[in-house]
């Protein structure tokens, strides 16, 4: 009895100190965001797994909004991701409101028939507080998997979150995601379509548990163009191709990644497929969601470098990623880049042992615009403390071309430190 009533108590842990922020965190704190018309949101303290924090998240669009959204491809994907899916995919006019509701403490996956009740229960509480039809609320948890969500406790909040729901809350939003994030992450840009200004702002949470197939990741989001949902999510799922699937802190693909694009439809001329305001806000777009990625791997659990891996000279696009992927998830090499170290063997490793094809005697690598090896030797003209001096920078390039053919890839990543172990080995204590 004296067992069971501790971890009764440990269930519901008082909020721990916030982490140290991360040193590769961009300057200035959370950025000025520009508006969404016909979005408002709130966030709570419902306790869900720890008391004294923010810790769920309620956006309300207007009637008119379209959705899209891109989910983890796991196979032990959670209950809010497989209802996420089931929502995205059924026909839908976008003529009734729109809502995202969002937990963070707990991940309701690996959670059976209570994790399925779970997501009907706050569907349903949502609608009734909101005016949303069920059909259009789409729920997020991220945190501890194979723990019953008590989702109780976010039904008794959502009173107070609809009276709360305010156009400049994004900030608030953001940090109510966060599990081991140590800053809150979001970006936003305004651009010109014919003659009005259209804005788009996301938020992110994500700091381990890393990987393409959609990098535990949750992102949202908002704009207020005017834009058919075939259309924006054929632009969604191109550009999470080219950001999100496209970085890696840990190389573990999480229960619960989503990424929601809402678009309010609010301002500016509709914009169709292959146009120049096509090209224009698909390009602000990718901007938002790169930005976004980057910021995740920046606060990757105990990173000190940022690592960008390029690879050229593959014999496919396709090939080029499982090199650039094998690179960036090898420990040996993360764990050299936290040690400044230029151990280019680990890199030659690495793309060895990725199964795409190589050849040692056309193999270049570069730290930066140093050329470390070529016609499969160290370089000549290479000098050790010079590759040394370089990796004492906290943002890196690494370059590979293999000499094969036309294929391409980059991908991002950050170092392997013992703070990723501390951070990880107490997670649910």
């Amino acid at each position: 009895m004296a067992k069971a009533r501790k971890l009764q108590r440990a269930s519901r842990p008082v909020a721990k100190q916030a982490p140290q922020v991360s040193p590769l965190a961009p300057a200035g704190g959370f950025p000025d965001l520009p508006p969404i018309a016909g979005l408002r949101l709130a966030a709570a303290k419902a306790g869900v797994r720890y008391r004294g924090r923010l810790d769920v998240m309620l956006a309300v669009l207007d009637p008119g909004t379209v959705m899209a959204g891109v989910t983890t491809r796991s196979a032990t994907r959670s209950a809010p991701v497989l209802d996420c899916e089931d929502k995205l995919s059924a026909p839908d006019d976008g003529t009734a409101p729109a809502a995202i509701i969002v937990n963070s403490g707990n991940s309701n996956a690996f959670t059976g028939s209570n994790g399925r009740e779970a997501v009907r229960a706050i569907a349903k509480a949502v609608s009734t507080a909101t005016g949303v039809p069920e059909r259009r609320v789409f729920s997020s948890s991220t945190g501890v998997i194979g723990e019953a969500l008590p989702y109780d406790r976010i039904v008794k909040a959502l009173d107070g979150l609809a009276a709360d729901l305010a156009p400049d809350a994004l900030e608030l939003g953001a940090r109510a995601i966060m599990t081991t994030d140590t800053f809150p992450k979001a970006c936003g840009v305004t651009l010109s379509l014919g003659g009005e200004d259209v804005h788009i702002a996301g938020i992110a949470k994500g700091s381990g548990m890393i990987a393409p197939d959609m990098a535990t990741m949750l992102v949202y989001i908002f704009t207020d163009a005017k834009i058919a949902q075939p259309v924006l999510q054929g632009m969604l799922s191109e550009l999470t191709n080219r950001t999100f699937n496209c970085i890696t802190v840990d190389s573990d693909t999480s229960t619960s990644d989503t990424l929601l694009l809402a678009a309010t439809g609010k301002v500016g001329p509709q914009i169709e497929a292959g146009g120049d305001d096509y090209s224009r806000f698909r390009d602000a777009l990718h901007g938002v969601m790169r930005d976004l990625s980057h910021q995740v791997v920046r606060d990757g659990e105990g990173a000190t470098k940022f690592l960008e891996v390029r690879v050229t000279g593959a014999a496919s696009d396709a090939e080029a990623k499982t090199v650039a992927m094998a690179i960036a998830n090898s420990p040996l090499v993360k764990t050299a880049v936290a040690g400044e170290d230029p151990n280019w063997g680990r890199v030659v490793m690495a793309v060895g042992k990725s199964g795409a094809a190589a050849d040692r005697d056309r193999l270049s690598i570069w730290f930066g615009d140093h050329i470390v090896a070529e016609n499969g030797w160290v370089s000549p003209s290479y000098n050790e403390a010079t590759g040394a001096d370089y990796m004492k920078a906290s943002d890196l390039l690494l370059r590979v071309d293999l000499g094969l053919g036309a294929g391409t890839a980059t991908v991002w990543t950050c170092d392997l430190t013992h703070a990723y172990i501390t951070i990880n080995a107490d997670y649910r204590s």
